[in-house]
């Protein structure tokens, strides 16, 4: 099997993008190309048809080389939660808790054979791998357990490529001290350097470059500009570079950064709205009057609702809900907002029972059994009828709570969707959550539920007869292959898989 692999000098310094982009690059060429992670840790997770979770830039990186997302393209998959743990997936499934320290010593062996089985079952299927690293492929303190990088490499022989945010400042010691700090027979392996996220004129770097290939005998075959077009981030440190969008005649809408926050890939499609401003707001930052506030998914439910009464985040919300604003609740977001979260098993390392938001009549139990599959349902809010596909990826139970004045708690909410477990949404329309992660992918329930704001605000509807978000996403794609495409010389990476 023919293969690709991409590393860079730091984490953020483009991998994920540049692994998509050559994904598209070389499927349009004709290539059978598949993306492959031995091993990621994110929280931004996707599930694929069999129910197997993956990382979700696996699973962008597997659209953009025009193919369905499959657990081999993603292996291991790393969850951190609180309690200085990570939930292990392995194969799509989850098998475990454990420490740093203990995972190595538990999953080590076990892990580097599921690698090479995944590699050998996409090998069947396809004549082109494009592998992505994760952090830095010099970490000496972490080499000799790495399951993404050098170790991924030599096994496929692969043409690899060292990518480098020059945006960050260093970047020419970054490529040099990481090619120091490599093995000789790793060093052999690096075919092309790509300078990434520059700003500037070419012509001021041209002696840059000519000093790093002539000190390293690596050819830069490279310098993509500094892009404004957005890429789904793997982790949420990505979420502070992001800067807060104001938008005087449009929607305004706030989604809250949870220290545990998962899956904010859900909002991509918000943010890709031109009439909308999406804002990620701080646990101590003012909450203020949003046109909508989200409660994001969360890897540690009761940890996040703990932090949100901690530092009056929580107190916000209720203000704000009580004066007429419109909450949403996304997965975990959803059982915040609840009436009660219960433990009893310590699985998120907060064992007993705690009062949530109070904002839904939910009760919800984690438990060690996850729920991870795709769903299509149909629409009873904010449109009847409309079909909404999405996933759920949870572990926990929960319940509409009875009580004296069960009627009217029955009255009060309403299911969103002909599944009633699925989600809940208030007699006012201005209260809901649901389980459905990828909600907002669709596109005329989206307009739907936008139009509803806007109407709140007295602005014009926006059409709801458009494409789901996919449609979009394959024109980015597209769009930034063409532009990395312009930017780099694939010739040198090609060459070796002759």
């Amino acid at each position: 099997m023919k293969a690709i692999m991409v590393v860079g000098t730091t984490s953020h310094a483009g991998k994920s993008f540049l692994t998509a982009s050559l994904c598209r690059i070389l499927c349009r060429q004709g290539w059978r190309v598949t993306p492959f992670k031995g091993q990621n840790m994110a929280l931004n997770a996707y599930v694929t048809a069999s129910g197997g979770e993956i990382g979700h830039a696996q699973a962008v990186q597997a659209w953009a080389a025009g193919i369905v997302p499959r657990v081999e393209m993603n292996p291991i998959l790393l969850k951190p939660q609180s309690n200085q743990t990570s939930q292990v997936i392995m194969g799509g499934q989850a098998v475990g808790e454990v420490s740093a320290a203990d995972y190595y010593e538990k999953y080590f062996e076990p892990g580097w054979k599921t690698v090479q089985k995944s590699l050998q079952r996409l090998a069947e299927e396809f004549d082109l791998v494009i592998c992505e690293g994760a952090g830095s492929p010099a970490e000496i303190n972490l080499k000799h357990r790495d399951l993404t990088n050098m170790r991924v490499a030599k096994h496929l022989n692969a043409s690899t490529i060292l990518v480098v945010d020059i945006d960050r400042g260093g970047a020419f010691a970054h490529v040099v001290g990481t090619l120091e700090l490599l093995e000789p027979d790793e060093r052999a392996l690096i075919k092309g350097i790509v300078i990434n996220k520059f700003r500037g004129q070419r012509s001021l770097l041209k002696s840059g470059i000519d000093w790093l290939e002539q000190r390293t005998g690596i050819p830069v075959i490279g310098v993509i500009p500094w892009l404004d077009q957005s890429f789904p981030a793997e982790d949420s440190l990505s979420l502070l570079e992001r800067p807060s969008q104001k938008n005087a005649s449009g929607l305004n809408i706030s989604v809250v950064r949870l220290g545990r926050i998962s899956n904010f890939t859900d909002f991509d499609p918000l943010d890709s709205e031109p009439s909308v401003s999406l804002n990620y707001v701080g646990l101590r930052d003012s909450l203020g009057y949003p046109d909508a506030v989200i409660i994001p998914g969360s890897k540690t439910s009761i940890g996040d609702l703990l932090d949100l009464q901690r530092t009056g985040m929580a107190d916000a919300i209720k203000e704000y809900a009580a004066a007429g604003g419109t909450v949403v609740g996304i997965c975990g977001g959803f059982q915040i907002m609840g009436q009660m979260l219960a433990d009893p098993e310590g699985v998120e390392g907060y064992e007993g029972r705690f009062k949530g938001l109070g904002l839904v009549p939910l009760k919800t139990v984690i438990t060690k059994q996850k729920i991870a599959r795709q769903r299509l349902v149909t629409s009873h809010f904010p449109q009847m009828g409309l079909p909404v596909s999405g996933y759920e990826i949870h572990q926990g139970r929960s319940q509409i709570m009875r009580s004296e004045s069960a009627d009217a708690e029955e009255q009060s909410f309403k299911a969103m969707f002909d599944d009633p477990h699925l989600g809940v949404v208030d007699s006012s329309l201005s209260v809901w959550g649901t389980y459905l992660h990828g909600i907002f992918d669709n596109g005329p329930w989206r307009r739907a539920w936008l139009n509803r704001l806007r109407k709140q605000r007295g602005l014009s509807s926006l059409p709801t007869g458009i494409a789901n978000y996919r449609e979009q996403r394959e024109v980015t794609l597209d769009s930034l292959a063409d532009i990395v495409e312009s930017y780099i010389d694939l010739t040198p990476i090609l060459a070796h898989l002759e």
